[in-house]
């Protein structure tokens, strides 16, 4: 139900931007309401370019008095500077994220964001849905940050 779409023009490399997403392990250094991830799993993508891979992970999301953990499956593509995250079990009903990063010919990049989901609890539903769109721009400003904090 909540959905959220975000595109922004920034001053660093796709390959800057796309790696900073891709290192889901990290996320708890500067995402807000992150309070720890794992990587289950990591494979190559068989049949696609040299570094496609797909990772399972867990994060765990602390909101107030909530405390979930979820696991997604996190496709990397960085030849087409695409993420593409799916739900795989949780607090939601469903999730899917993605990420595109793409060279700008005047230097910088742009990057797009898209992230759908929906909670199991209608409770959790109804809190997030009144700061729905102030916690996504929160989210991607912290990525922003984090980007002039190592590349600025």
């Amino acid at each position: 139900m909540p959905r959220h779409a975000e595109n922004r023009q920034l001053p660093y490399s796709a390959q800057q931007i796309y790696d900073l997403v891709a290192d889901v392990a990290r996320y708890p250094e500067f995402l807000p309401w992150t309070a720890a991830a794992r990587i289950r799993s990591r494979k190559p993508l068989a049949g696609r370019s040299a570094g496609a891979e797909v990772l399972e992970a867990d994060l765990v999301i602390s909101f107030k008095v909530f405390r979930e953990r979820f696991g997604s499956r996190v496709t990397l593509l960085p030849a087409e500077g695409r993420i593409e995250t799916e739900y795989l079990d949780g607090p939601f009903r469903y999730l899917h994220s993605h990420w595109e990063v793409e060279d700008r010919p005047e230097g910088g990049c742009e990057v797009r964001f898209l992230v759908d989901f929906e909670f199991r609890n209608a409770l959790m539903q109804k809190i997030i849905g009144v700061v729905f769109d102030e916690a996504m721009k929160r989210v991607v400003s912290a990525f922003e940050r984090r980007a002039d904090a190592l590349y600025g």
